[in-house]
Formats: structure tokens, C-alpha cells, sequence
């Protein structure tokens, strides 16, 4: 497959990404055209996915390093390693991520996931009116990837999580018109200081996944991803759409994190991961130890 990769390759280089960009655009439509694309469930029907969309919500921090995704060639380089490992089934990201990476050859035999909703910036006041700024259904379908990724963050004290609803229940129909998963993200969610705070406890996690997996008028093409807290098993009692679990921000010892994540992975719905910053920013920098690790959790 590497030479296959290689060959497929339009880019060599970060330069070369650039100067393709500013010459030739359409080859990016032309590398999408010709990648090697995946069913989203093969083998043994588990699925281990980096994630990278935090920067176009403006999400740049990792843990205490409030700059650590700044660059993007750094990042980049995260995310070809831990593409690199065969254990590691896709990427989830938005356009301006998945078209390098198609440029650079790193997504053929990958699963593909879009990012749709970037609009609610981090920090801003219309925080939680999460429109879709990113990919649509269309866009995904077009580029042969699998599916649409959405975050949903249900504030009851916050009009703008209206309008989140109505835009992810629209983007879950189109994706499945299109025969594509739609993998929804949910969260109940309220301000404390100012500041947007997930709630991780397992009753508001079930109250977020009632409330998003009704979302649309068919629920044939929903996945979940949900993030992993105290009584998974109870959580997961909530739902029988096949679930991913998410990484998170990076807060507790990576040895403490990998056991929740091995005891998640054991329940039934769970069907794998679906990890950002903790495996593409670990705290000793071996990216390639930390995809290894999570790799041999779901595979």
C-alpha cells in the first residue's frame, strides 16, 4: 500500500500543497476523484478514527498549551503518522485538512468523515447557535467520503441551541437521502462564568442522546459519538445506534484514559474510537506510541 500511496500522491511536500493550491485547484477535485475509498464497516466491524476539526472553531489549545494547533504543517505531520498506522481506519476534519491530506496522498483505504457544523466559535457569544459553516451533505457526497460529522450542544437556558437542532435534524436527512452516515455529537451544555462547560454526568450524557438521536425524519444512517464518563454501562442503556467514543481534551494520565476507553470499548453498541488531540498531542510527543495504543484497544 505504500508504494500504492506514494504513487498516488499529487504533493511531495507542504510547498508543493501550496503552490498546487494557488496553480491548479481543481487538482484537489481530480485527488478526491481518484482516491481508494472504504466501507465505513469492515472486518471485524470496529472502527479507530483520528479527529482534527478543533481549529476551525477556533479550539486551538491542548490540555495548558493554549497554542498547541497553531501550525498547521505541525499538525499535519500528526495527523500522516498516526495515518500511517493500518490500525488507524480514518479521518474526521474539515475541507481545509481532508483536501491536503487527499493532496498528499494519505487517504486512500480510509474511512472520511466531514466536519459540517463549525459556526460556533469558541468563546464567542453565539457560541451554542452551531450552524453548519462547514461541509453539506452535497460536498461530502461528492468527495466519495462516508459521512457527516455534527456537534450538538443542548443549552436550555440558550436560544441559539434552536437553530443547532434545526441544522443538524436538516444535515441528518440529507446525509441519509445520500446513503451516508451521520454521526451526531451531543452534549447538554450551559454557560459558568461566561464559559460554555459540558455536562459529564451520565444522566445529562442519556438526557443529550434522547434528544439527539430523535433528530430527522429517519434514523437508519445515525451513529452516536459520545464521550466517555462514569457508568457507561448505564449510558449506553440509552441507545442502540452504534456508537463511537470520543478522546476529549487531554486532562487525566494517559494510562487513566486508555483504561476507561478499554472499558467502554467492551459494551455492546460501542464500535470504536474517535480520538483527537489525546493521541495527536501526547504528553511525551510519541504520536505513533499513542495511535499504537488506542489501535490495539479497538482492533
Amino acid at each position: 500500500m505504500s508504494e500504492t500511496l506514494a504513487h498516488r500522491a499529487v504533493c511531495a511536500s507542504y510547498a508543493d500543497v501550496t503552490e498546487v493550491r494557488a496553480s491548479d485547484p481543481a487538482a484537489i477535485d481530480r485527488a478526491w476523484a481518484t482516491r481508494v475509498a472504504r466501507p465505513t464497516v469492515r472486518g471485524n466491524g470496529r472502527l479507530m478514527i483520528v479527529a482534527a476539526d478543533h481549529p476551525a472553531r477556533g479550539a486551538l489549545s491542548v490540555g495548558d498549551r493554549p497554542t498547541a494547533m497553531n501550525s498547521r504543517t505541525d499538525l499535519l505531520d500528526r495527523l500522516r503518522t498516526a495515518l500511517r498506522n493500518p490500525g488507524v481506519d480514518g479521518v474526521l476534519a474539515t475541507a481545509d485538512i481532508l483536501d491536503d491530506l487527499v493532496l498528499l496522498g494519505a487517504l486512500d483505504d480510509k474511512v472520511v468523515i466531514s466536519s459540517m457544523n463549525r459556526g460556533g466559535l469558541a468563546g464567542a457569544s453565539f457560541e451554542l447557535d452551531d450552524r453548519m459553516t462547514g461541509y453539506t451533505a452535497a460536498g461530502t457526497a461528492k468527495a466519495g467520503m462516508n459521512g457527516g460529522k455534527m456537534l450538538c450542544r443542548i443549552d436550555l437556558d440558550d436560544p441559539g441551541t434552536l437553530s443547532t437542532l434545526t441544522a443538524c435534524a436538516e444535515a441528518v436527512d440529507s446525509l441519509a437521502a445520500a446513503g451516508l452516515m451521520a454521526m451526531v455529537e451531543p452534549f447538554l451544555s450551559r454557560r459558568v462564568d461566561g464559559k460554555v462547560k459540558n455536562d459529564l454526568s451520565a444522566d445529562a450524557v442519556i438526557k443529550s442522546i434522547h434528544i439527539s438521536q430523535g433528530l430527522g425524519s429517519t434514523s437508519a444512517y445515525t451513529w452516536m459519538k459520545l464521550p466517555v464518563v462514569d457508568e457507561m454501562e448505564r449510558v449506553m442503556d440509552a441507545t442502540t445506534l452504534p456508537t463511537l467514543l470520543l478522546g476529549g481534551d487531554p486532562q487525566t494520565a494517559p494510562e487513566e484514559t486508555f483504561a476507561s476507553w478499554a472499558k467502554a470499548l467492551a459494551l455492546p453498541s460501542v464500535r470504536g474510537l474517535i480520538v483527537g488531540r489525546t493521541l495527536l498531542y501526547p504528553r511525551d510527543e510519541d504520536v505513533a506510541a499513542a495511535v499504537d495504543t488506542a489501535v490495539s484497544l479497538v482492533h
